[in-house]
């Protein structure tokens, strides 16, 4: 069995679901576009081709695998994309959460049934109906979750809200002992300015670091809590194209290990100068959908 233990972002990880490229399908046509930053790819003609996804993810699970952890895969459904498993659930202490994600995507939640099966039955929550929420926008820290949120009236016309106010309000009270956080994010049909998920515009780190982008948040005030929070000296605070090419969105080994696309140099060098130890690979493709590392991995166990 698995016993299930996620406390926050950085902690040593053990045992990861890391998503797969393998049959994602055929390019979405423009109107299948579940984000701006796709569609741009699909009318640019420079959408992403599987194998060089698959390359891109067998590199990130050879690193995982260089530092010990476990990895499970999904197994692969012919033609569904599968690549971010972050969006059908999320683990918190020792509850794995179910999303209640885009309907056409609730097929791959059967795809990791071998792993749900390692899991005691109490151990498994699914939401009611009315709560929308996808890992994307979960954080758990320590004492706190934090939640991105969209609550304004206008939630149901946009395809990239993916986590409501009734979603705070369930996580809340499954876990009482927590202090539950939530921020409004920034959506927009610019790719430039859409925050998807709070993790394309805030990501924890160890060493009390964090990355931030202000634009991503639609509420200033909640942008200068998390500025408290961590202290200014202690953020990189990304551009607005960092932020597209979703610099925000690297993955926590451990307290001194983070994995970061190969590109990210100005972000690369500020991680080893902080005494990172940065493990670069290429994920650029996979960016192209509006996801990155952290997208791709839903934790099970860290230390």
């Amino acid at each position: 069995m698995l016993n299930l233990n996620v406390k926050n972002e950085v902690s040593m990880l053990k045992a990861v679901v890391l998503g797969t490229a393998e049959s994602c399908g055929a390019e979405p046509k423009p109107e299948e576009a579940y984000d701006p930053k796709s569609l741009e790819h699909i009318l640019a003609g420079t959408y992403p081709k599987e194998h060089d996804m698959i390359k891109e993810m067998d590199a990130f699970a050879t690193v995982l695998e260089k530092y010990k952890v476990k990895v499970f895969r999904p197994e692969v459904i012919q033609d569904c994309n599968q690549i971010f498993s972050r969006d059908i659930a999320f683990v918190i202490e020792n509850k794995l959460i179910l999303a209640n994600i885009l309907p056409d995507r609730e097929k791959e939640i059967d795809a990791i049934l071998h792993v749900l099966d390692k899991i005691s039955e109490e151990h498994i929550i699914r939401p009611p109906a009315e709560v929308h929420v996808e890992g994307g926008d979960v954080m758990p820290w320590n004492d706190y979750i934090f939640v991105g949120t969209y609550t304004a009236a206008d939630y149901p016309d946009w395809i990239t809200a993916r986590t409501n106010k009734a979603a705070v309000d369930f996580l809340t009270a499954q876990f009482p002992d927590k202090i539950v956080k939530s921020f409004e994010l920034r959506k927009s049909k610019n790719a430039r300015e859409n925050a998807l998920h709070l993790d394309c515009c805030f990501q924890p780190l160890g060493k009390g670091k964090a990355i931030l982008h202000k634009n991503g948040f639609l509420v200033e005030a909640e942008y200068q809590w998390l500025v408290n929070y961590f202290g200014s000296e202690n953020i990189f605070e990304i551009t607005s194209d960092e932020m597209y090419q979703m610099f925000s969105n690297v993955f926590s080994i451990s307290p001194e290990v983070v994995v970061s696309e190969k590109n990210f140099t100005r972000l690369n060098y500020w991680l080893r100068a902080q005494g990172f130890v940065v493990e670069e690979i290429p994920y650029s493709e996979i960016s192209k959908q509006e996801g990155l590392l952290r997208c791709s991995t839903m934790p099970l166990l860290r230390e």
